[in-house]
Protein backbone atom coordinates (compact mmCIF):
# COMPACT_ATOMS: atom_id res chain seq x y z
CA UNK A 1 0.00 0.00 0.00
CA UNK A 2 1.53 2.87 -0.90
CA UNK A 3 2.12 5.58 1.64
CA UNK A 4 -0.40 8.17 1.27
CA UNK A 5 -2.80 5.53 1.23
CA UNK A 6 -1.89 4.55 4.48
CA UNK A 7 -1.12 7.52 5.95
CA UNK A 8 -5.09 8.23 5.25
CA UNK A 9 -6.23 4.70 6.42
CA UNK A 10 -4.75 5.36 9.58
CA UNK A 11 -6.77 9.12 9.74
CA UNK A 12 -3.83 11.40 8.99
CA UNK A 13 -5.99 13.78 6.77
CA UNK A 14 -9.37 13.62 8.89
CA UNK A 15 -8.42 13.24 12.07
CA UNK A 16 -8.78 16.38 14.53
CA UNK A 17 -6.59 16.04 17.29
CA UNK A 18 -4.66 17.76 20.09
CA UNK A 19 -1.34 19.57 19.67
CA UNK A 20 -0.63 18.23 22.89
CA UNK A 21 1.12 20.83 24.62
CA UNK A 22 0.12 19.84 27.56
CA UNK A 23 -1.81 16.59 29.37
CA UNK A 24 -4.74 16.54 30.17
CA UNK A 25 -5.06 18.80 27.32
CA UNK A 26 -7.15 22.67 27.71
CA UNK A 27 -10.58 21.61 27.10
CA UNK A 28 -10.93 19.47 29.77
CA UNK A 29 -10.09 22.00 32.40
CA UNK A 30 -12.36 21.94 35.03
CA UNK A 31 -14.19 25.72 36.84
CA UNK A 32 -13.11 23.67 40.81
CA UNK A 33 -9.86 25.20 40.08
CA UNK A 34 -9.58 29.05 41.49
CA UNK A 35 -7.37 31.47 43.31
CA UNK A 36 -7.09 29.44 46.66
CA UNK A 37 -5.98 26.30 45.14
CA UNK A 38 -2.93 28.47 42.84
CA UNK A 39 -1.98 30.31 45.63
CA UNK A 40 -1.32 26.95 48.04
CA UNK A 41 0.25 25.46 44.49
CA UNK A 42 2.71 28.45 44.58
CA UNK A 43 3.63 28.48 48.11
CA UNK A 44 4.78 24.73 47.51
CA UNK A 45 7.49 25.49 45.59
CA UNK A 46 10.90 24.47 47.16
CA UNK A 47 12.64 27.23 48.36
CA UNK A 48 16.31 28.69 46.48
CA UNK A 49 14.40 26.33 43.01
CA UNK A 50 14.22 27.11 40.00
CA UNK A 51 10.28 27.99 37.74
CA UNK A 52 9.68 29.35 34.36
CA UNK A 53 7.62 32.47 34.28
CA UNK A 54 5.39 33.47 31.36
CA UNK A 55 3.74 36.63 30.80
CA UNK A 56 0.51 37.17 28.36
CA UNK A 57 0.37 40.55 26.63
CA UNK A 58 -2.94 40.30 25.09
CA UNK A 59 -3.13 43.78 22.85
CA UNK A 60 -2.22 43.89 19.04
CA UNK A 61 -2.38 47.35 16.89
CA UNK A 62 -3.89 45.04 14.54
CA UNK A 63 -5.25 42.18 14.28
CA UNK A 64 -4.13 39.31 12.11
CA UNK A 65 -6.97 37.46 10.65
CA UNK A 66 -4.86 34.18 11.01
CA UNK A 67 -4.40 34.15 14.73
CA UNK A 68 -6.55 32.14 17.16
CA UNK A 69 -4.55 33.71 20.18
CA UNK A 70 -6.55 35.23 23.02
CA UNK A 71 -5.81 38.97 21.77
CA UNK A 72 -7.90 42.41 21.45
CA UNK A 73 -6.49 45.09 19.14
CA UNK A 74 -5.83 48.90 20.27
CA UNK A 75 -4.63 52.01 18.47
CA UNK A 76 -3.51 53.78 21.68
CA UNK A 77 -1.32 52.66 24.46
CA UNK A 78 -3.65 53.83 26.96
CA UNK A 79 -5.26 50.21 27.58
CA UNK A 80 -1.80 48.85 27.32
CA UNK A 81 -0.67 50.92 30.42
CA UNK A 82 -4.15 49.94 32.59
CA UNK A 83 -3.20 46.71 31.91
CA UNK A 84 0.25 46.64 32.97
CA UNK A 85 -0.26 48.27 36.58
CA UNK A 86 -2.58 45.27 36.86
CA UNK A 87 -0.10 42.63 35.62
CA UNK A 88 2.04 44.25 38.29
CA UNK A 89 -0.19 44.13 40.63
CA UNK A 90 -0.43 40.27 39.92
CA UNK A 91 3.38 39.61 39.75
CA UNK A 92 3.47 41.37 43.73
CA UNK A 93 0.86 38.37 44.44
CA UNK A 94 3.15 36.36 43.16
CA UNK A 95 6.01 37.32 45.58
CA UNK A 96 3.76 37.25 48.51
CA UNK A 97 2.95 33.54 48.04
CA UNK A 98 6.42 32.46 46.42
CA UNK A 99 9.12 31.02 48.80
CA UNK A 100 12.61 32.50 49.03
CA UNK A 101 15.63 32.26 47.08
CA UNK A 102 13.34 30.89 43.69
CA UNK A 103 14.97 32.47 40.53
CA UNK A 104 13.85 31.73 36.80
CA UNK A 105 15.32 29.25 34.91
CA UNK A 106 12.87 30.55 31.70
CA UNK A 107 10.84 33.70 31.13
CA UNK A 108 9.06 34.80 28.13
CA UNK A 109 7.16 37.51 27.42
CA UNK A 110 4.47 36.37 24.72
CA UNK A 111 1.01 37.76 23.23
CA UNK A 112 -0.58 39.52 21.90
CA UNK A 113 2.08 41.79 20.54
CA UNK A 114 4.87 42.33 23.67
CA UNK A 115 6.44 44.58 21.43
CA UNK A 116 3.98 46.93 21.45
CA UNK A 117 5.31 47.99 24.39
CA UNK A 118 7.29 51.70 24.70
CA UNK A 119 10.70 51.12 25.72
CA UNK A 120 10.13 52.98 29.28
CA UNK A 121 7.19 50.07 29.42
CA UNK A 122 9.64 47.30 28.59
CA UNK A 123 12.13 48.42 31.31
CA UNK A 124 9.05 48.94 34.01
CA UNK A 125 7.46 45.57 33.74
CA UNK A 126 10.99 43.70 33.53
CA UNK A 127 11.69 45.59 36.55
CA UNK A 128 8.71 44.48 38.55
CA UNK A 129 9.16 41.21 37.54
CA UNK A 130 13.01 41.07 38.45
CA UNK A 131 12.15 42.40 42.26
CA UNK A 132 9.86 39.58 42.64
CA UNK A 133 12.00 36.50 40.96
CA UNK A 134 15.11 37.35 39.88
CA UNK A 135 16.79 35.55 36.42
CA UNK A 136 19.07 33.10 37.70
CA UNK A 137 22.54 33.57 35.74
CA UNK A 138 22.20 31.09 33.29
CA UNK A 139 18.71 31.92 32.30
CA UNK A 140 16.87 31.96 29.15
CA UNK A 141 14.89 35.00 28.77
CA UNK A 142 12.73 35.41 25.13
CA UNK A 143 10.12 37.88 23.64
CA UNK A 144 8.09 37.53 20.73
CA UNK A 145 8.80 39.89 18.05
CA UNK A 146 6.29 41.60 15.32
CA UNK A 147 8.78 43.37 12.63
CA UNK A 148 6.39 45.81 12.03
CA UNK A 149 5.99 46.94 16.16
CA UNK A 150 9.89 47.11 16.83
CA UNK A 151 12.00 49.98 16.68
CA UNK A 152 16.21 50.25 17.80
CA UNK A 153 14.71 51.82 21.02
CA UNK A 154 12.52 49.50 22.04
CA UNK A 155 15.64 46.18 21.11
CA UNK A 156 17.95 48.30 23.15
CA UNK A 157 15.72 48.18 25.97
CA UNK A 158 14.74 44.59 25.71
CA UNK A 159 18.46 43.62 25.53
CA UNK A 160 18.99 46.07 28.73
CA UNK A 161 16.56 43.97 30.45
CA UNK A 162 18.17 41.04 29.88
CA UNK A 163 16.45 39.43 26.68
CA UNK A 164 18.82 36.41 25.50
CA UNK A 165 16.45 35.13 22.65
CA UNK A 166 14.01 36.54 20.14
CA UNK A 167 10.68 35.10 18.45
CA UNK A 168 9.98 36.46 15.15
CA UNK A 169 6.70 36.19 13.90
CA UNK A 170 7.11 35.32 9.76
CA UNK A 171 4.00 33.37 8.77
CA UNK A 172 4.43 33.55 5.35
CA UNK A 173 6.26 35.87 2.87
CA UNK A 174 3.96 35.83 -0.12
CA UNK A 175 1.82 39.21 -0.63
CA UNK A 176 -1.36 37.26 -1.44
CA UNK A 177 -1.18 34.36 1.25
CA UNK A 178 -0.31 37.47 3.52
CA UNK A 179 -3.44 39.62 1.77
CA UNK A 180 -5.74 36.73 2.70
CA UNK A 181 -4.46 35.84 6.62
CA UNK A 182 -4.71 39.98 7.69
CA UNK A 183 -1.19 39.69 8.06
CA UNK A 184 0.82 42.58 5.56
CA UNK A 185 4.62 42.06 6.80
CA UNK A 186 7.51 42.57 3.90
CA UNK A 187 10.95 41.06 3.58
CA UNK A 188 12.60 43.89 4.03
CA UNK A 189 10.95 44.50 7.36
CA UNK A 190 11.62 41.14 8.78
CA UNK A 191 15.36 41.90 7.63
CA UNK A 192 15.35 45.05 9.36
CA UNK A 193 14.11 43.66 12.59
CA UNK A 194 16.35 40.86 12.40
CA UNK A 195 19.28 42.80 12.10
CA UNK A 196 18.67 45.31 14.56
CA UNK A 197 18.69 42.12 16.63
CA UNK A 198 21.43 40.51 15.95
CA UNK A 199 23.59 44.06 16.17
CA UNK A 200 22.52 44.78 19.84
CA UNK A 201 23.80 41.19 20.78
CA UNK A 202 20.89 38.76 20.07
CA UNK A 203 22.59 35.08 19.38
CA UNK A 204 19.49 32.84 19.31
CA UNK A 205 16.92 34.01 17.47
CA UNK A 206 14.09 31.95 16.27
CA UNK A 207 11.19 32.47 13.26
CA UNK A 208 7.72 30.73 13.38
CA UNK A 209 6.20 29.74 9.78
CA UNK A 210 3.15 28.51 8.76
CA UNK A 211 2.08 25.97 6.24
CA UNK A 212 -1.62 25.27 5.22
CA UNK A 213 -1.99 28.71 4.52
CA UNK A 214 -4.65 29.64 1.51
CA UNK A 215 -2.87 30.31 -1.49
CA UNK A 216 -0.28 28.42 -0.19
CA UNK A 217 1.30 25.81 -2.43
CA UNK A 218 4.65 24.52 -3.14
CA UNK A 219 6.75 27.13 -4.79
CA UNK A 220 5.20 29.76 -2.71
CA UNK A 221 6.03 28.03 1.02
CA UNK A 222 9.22 27.22 -1.10
CA UNK A 223 10.13 30.46 -1.74
CA UNK A 224 8.94 32.19 1.60
CA UNK A 225 11.29 29.35 3.41
CA UNK A 226 14.03 30.34 1.12
CA UNK A 227 14.02 33.86 1.81
CA UNK A 228 13.58 33.10 6.15
CA UNK A 229 17.13 30.95 5.57
CA UNK A 230 18.57 34.07 4.27
CA UNK A 231 18.06 35.17 7.79
CA UNK A 232 19.82 32.34 9.38
CA UNK A 233 17.50 31.68 12.53
CA UNK A 234 18.65 29.43 15.21
CA UNK A 235 15.61 27.45 15.10
CA UNK A 236 12.42 27.50 13.28
CA UNK A 237 8.78 26.46 14.19
CA UNK A 238 6.76 25.43 11.33
CA UNK A 239 3.42 25.09 12.52
CA UNK A 240 0.15 24.05 10.83
CA UNK A 241 -2.42 26.69 10.53
CA UNK A 242 -5.34 25.63 12.23
CA UNK A 243 -8.33 26.87 10.89
CA UNK A 244 -10.84 27.43 13.51
CA UNK A 245 -13.34 29.80 13.25
CA UNK A 246 -16.00 28.52 15.41
CA UNK A 247 -13.27 29.28 18.26
CA UNK A 248 -11.33 32.66 16.82
CA UNK A 249 -14.87 34.31 14.81
CA UNK A 250 -11.73 36.53 12.74
CA UNK A 251 -10.86 33.43 11.29
CA UNK A 252 -14.44 33.55 9.28
CA UNK A 253 -12.85 36.73 6.91
CA UNK A 254 -10.35 33.91 5.49
CA UNK A 255 -12.06 32.11 2.54
CA UNK A 256 -11.90 28.16 3.54
CA UNK A 257 -12.06 27.53 -0.54
CA UNK A 258 -8.56 28.81 -0.64
CA UNK A 259 -7.54 26.63 2.15
CA UNK A 260 -5.07 23.68 0.98
CA UNK A 261 -6.79 20.10 1.34
CA UNK A 262 -4.82 18.33 3.82
CA UNK A 263 -2.83 15.93 1.22
CA UNK A 264 -1.68 19.11 -0.28
CA UNK A 265 -0.60 20.39 3.55
CA UNK A 266 1.15 16.78 3.90
CA UNK A 267 3.24 18.07 0.32
CA UNK A 268 3.94 21.61 1.99
CA UNK A 269 4.72 20.40 5.29
CA UNK A 270 7.43 18.30 3.18
CA UNK A 271 8.45 20.84 0.40
CA UNK A 272 9.55 23.06 3.85
CA UNK A 273 10.72 20.45 5.91
CA UNK A 274 13.23 19.47 2.85
CA UNK A 275 14.73 22.85 2.43
CA UNK A 276 15.45 23.24 6.54
CA UNK A 277 17.27 20.16 6.26
CA UNK A 278 19.17 20.36 3.22
CA UNK A 279 20.49 23.87 5.20
CA UNK A 280 21.40 21.78 7.85
CA UNK A 281 18.72 22.37 10.21
CA UNK A 282 17.64 18.93 12.79
CA UNK A 283 13.95 18.44 12.90
CA UNK A 284 12.79 18.74 16.64
CA UNK A 285 9.85 16.87 17.28
CA UNK A 286 7.16 16.82 14.46
CA UNK A 287 7.47 20.77 13.75
CA UNK A 288 10.79 22.68 14.98
CA UNK A 289 13.93 22.55 13.06
CA UNK A 290 17.10 23.66 14.61
CA UNK A 291 20.77 24.61 13.89
CA UNK A 292 23.53 21.64 15.40
CA UNK A 293 24.52 24.31 17.88
CA UNK A 294 21.27 25.58 19.23
CA UNK A 295 20.14 24.38 23.02
CA UNK A 296 16.76 22.60 21.76
CA UNK A 297 18.89 20.60 19.09
CA UNK A 298 22.02 19.96 21.99
CA UNK A 299 18.72 18.86 24.30
CA UNK A 300 16.98 16.60 21.68
CA UNK A 301 20.14 14.92 21.54
CA UNK A 302 20.59 14.11 24.66
CA UNK A 303 16.97 12.99 25.34
CA UNK A 304 16.28 15.77 27.63
CA UNK A 305 13.57 17.89 25.26
CA UNK A 306 10.47 18.63 26.67
CA UNK A 307 6.80 20.41 25.50
CA UNK A 308 4.86 22.76 26.90
CA UNK A 309 2.52 25.61 25.69
CA UNK A 310 5.50 27.73 23.99
CA UNK A 311 5.95 24.34 22.27
CA UNK A 312 9.35 22.56 22.78
CA UNK A 313 11.79 23.23 25.32
CA UNK A 314 14.81 22.25 26.71
CA UNK A 315 13.67 24.18 30.18
CA UNK A 316 14.20 21.98 33.05
CA UNK A 317 12.19 23.45 36.13
CA UNK A 318 8.98 21.50 36.94
CA UNK A 319 7.17 24.38 37.25
CA UNK A 320 5.55 27.08 35.26
CA UNK A 321 3.64 29.93 36.14
CA UNK A 322 1.28 31.77 33.71
CA UNK A 323 0.46 35.56 34.33
CA UNK A 324 -1.87 37.90 32.17
CA UNK A 325 -5.39 37.19 31.16
CA UNK A 326 -5.92 33.45 29.70
CA UNK A 327 -2.27 32.70 30.93
CA UNK A 328 -1.50 29.15 31.98
CA UNK A 329 0.30 28.08 34.48
CA UNK A 330 1.61 24.43 35.39
CA UNK A 331 2.80 22.55 38.83
CA UNK A 332 3.59 19.30 39.50
CA UNK A 333 0.23 19.14 41.11
CA UNK A 334 -1.93 20.05 38.11
CA UNK A 335 -2.83 22.80 35.55
CA UNK A 336 -4.51 26.45 36.79
CA UNK A 337 -5.41 29.19 33.85
CA UNK A 338 -6.78 32.56 34.16
CA UNK A 339 -9.91 34.16 33.22
CA UNK A 340 -9.77 34.42 29.30
CA UNK A 341 -11.20 38.07 29.27
CA UNK A 342 -9.30 40.74 30.17
CA UNK A 343 -12.22 42.21 32.11
CA UNK A 344 -12.60 39.67 34.42
CA UNK A 345 -9.05 39.24 34.64
CA UNK A 346 -8.43 42.99 35.94
CA UNK A 347 -11.37 42.45 38.52
CA UNK A 348 -10.01 39.32 40.21
CA UNK A 349 -6.39 40.95 40.19
CA UNK A 350 -7.53 44.38 41.54
CA UNK A 351 -9.54 42.54 44.48
CA UNK A 352 -5.89 40.62 45.62
CA UNK A 353 -6.49 37.54 44.22
CA UNK A 354 -5.52 35.68 41.33
CA UNK A 355 -8.06 35.47 38.24
CA UNK A 356 -7.52 31.81 38.00
CA UNK A 357 -10.95 30.55 36.71
CA UNK A 358 -10.55 26.77 35.45
CA UNK A 359 -8.01 23.69 35.84
CA UNK A 360 -7.41 19.95 36.05
CA UNK A 361 -5.76 18.43 39.43
CA UNK A 362 -3.74 15.82 38.52
CA UNK A 363 -5.07 11.96 39.35
CA UNK A 364 -5.37 8.73 38.59
CA UNK A 365 -2.68 7.91 35.47
CA UNK A 366 -2.79 11.62 34.83
CA UNK A 367 0.93 11.91 34.88
CA UNK A 368 1.77 8.40 33.73
CA UNK A 369 0.17 9.30 29.92
CA UNK A 370 1.69 12.73 29.86
CA UNK A 371 5.23 11.12 30.51
CA UNK A 372 4.35 8.42 27.63
CA UNK A 373 2.45 11.60 25.64
CA UNK A 374 5.12 13.41 26.27
CA UNK A 375 8.14 11.01 24.76
CA UNK A 376 5.43 10.08 21.18
CA UNK A 377 5.70 14.03 20.72
CA UNK A 378 9.72 14.82 21.65
CA UNK A 379 11.55 11.21 20.75
CA UNK A 380 8.77 9.63 18.54
CA UNK A 381 9.84 6.91 20.86
CA UNK A 382 8.59 5.42 24.39
CA UNK A 383 11.14 3.62 26.69
CA UNK A 384 9.71 1.48 28.95
CA UNK A 385 12.20 1.43 31.08
CA UNK A 386 11.89 5.47 31.42
CA UNK A 387 8.62 4.89 32.38
CA UNK A 388 8.94 2.81 34.93
CA UNK A 389 11.38 4.31 36.58
CA UNK A 390 10.00 7.20 37.15
CA UNK A 391 6.27 5.19 37.69
CA UNK A 392 6.99 2.33 40.01
CA UNK A 393 4.53 -1.17 39.54
CA UNK A 394 3.58 0.26 35.77
CA UNK A 395 5.42 -2.15 33.88
CA UNK A 396 2.31 -3.96 33.16
CA UNK A 397 0.44 -1.37 32.23
CA UNK A 398 2.88 0.52 29.89
CA UNK A 399 3.19 -3.13 28.20
CA UNK A 400 -0.07 -3.21 27.35
CA UNK A 401 -0.57 -0.05 26.06
CA UNK A 402 2.19 -0.49 23.50
CA UNK A 403 0.93 -4.00 22.75
CA UNK A 404 -2.57 -2.02 21.93
CA UNK A 405 -0.76 0.54 19.70
CA UNK A 406 1.30 -2.15 17.69
CA UNK A 407 -2.01 -3.16 16.65
CA UNK A 408 -3.87 -0.57 15.58
CA UNK A 409 -0.80 1.23 13.86
CA UNK A 410 0.91 -1.68 12.11
CA UNK A 411 4.08 -1.02 10.58
CA UNK A 412 4.18 2.26 10.93
CA UNK A 413 5.25 1.69 14.44
CA UNK A 414 8.26 -1.04 15.74
CA UNK A 415 8.05 -2.82 19.67
CA UNK A 416 11.32 -3.26 20.61
CA UNK A 417 13.54 -4.02 23.67
CA UNK A 418 13.36 -0.71 24.46
CA UNK A 419 9.46 -0.22 24.17
CA UNK A 420 7.60 1.55 21.01
CA UNK A 421 9.16 3.45 18.30
CA UNK A 422 7.52 5.19 15.64
CA UNK A 423 9.12 4.86 11.82
CA UNK A 424 10.23 7.67 10.33
CA UNK A 425 7.64 7.23 7.63
CA UNK A 426 5.06 6.75 10.39
CA UNK A 427 5.64 10.21 12.07
CA UNK A 428 2.94 12.11 10.49
CA UNK A 429 0.74 10.26 12.53
CA UNK A 430 2.58 11.20 15.45
CA UNK A 431 -0.43 13.58 17.71
CA UNK A 432 -2.87 10.55 16.62
CA UNK A 433 -0.64 7.72 18.42
CA UNK A 434 -0.01 10.66 21.10
CA UNK A 435 -3.96 10.33 21.32
CA UNK A 436 -4.19 6.78 21.52
CA UNK A 437 -2.46 7.47 24.93
CA UNK A 438 -5.20 9.75 26.08
CA UNK A 439 -7.93 8.55 28.33
CA UNK A 440 -9.71 11.36 28.03
CA UNK A 441 -13.00 11.84 25.99
CA UNK A 442 -12.42 14.02 23.12
CA UNK A 443 -16.01 14.05 21.47
CA UNK A 444 -16.82 17.49 23.10
CA UNK A 445 -13.39 19.38 22.14
CA UNK A 446 -12.70 21.47 18.56
CA UNK A 447 -8.63 20.74 18.07
CA UNK A 448 -7.10 20.98 14.94
CA UNK A 449 -6.19 18.79 11.99
CA UNK A 450 -3.95 15.95 12.62
CA UNK A 451 -2.07 17.59 9.78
Amino acid sequence: MPMTSKLAKLGLFDAMVPRYTSYPTAPQFKPAIGSDQMQEWIRSIAPDSQISLYLHIPFCRRLCWFCACRTQGTKTLSPVAGYLNTLKKEIALLGRCLPSGVRLSRMHWGGGTPTLLSAEMIRDLAQAVAHVVPLAPDAEFSVEIDPNEIDAERVRALVDVGMTRASIGVQDFDPEVQTTIGRIQGFEITRTAVEMLRESGITSLNADILFGLPHQDEARIATSVQKLLTLNPDRVALFGYAHVPWMARRQSLIPSDALPAPEHRLRLFETARKLFEWDGYHQIGIDHFASPEDRLAIAAKAGQLKRNFQGYTDDPADTLVGLGASAISKFPQGYAQNAAATSAHVKAIETGRFSTARGHVFSGQDTLRARIIEAIMCDFEVQTSDITTRFPNSEGQVTRLIKDAAEQFGDIVQVTKRGLRILPEGQPLTRIIARHFDAYDMSGAGHASAI
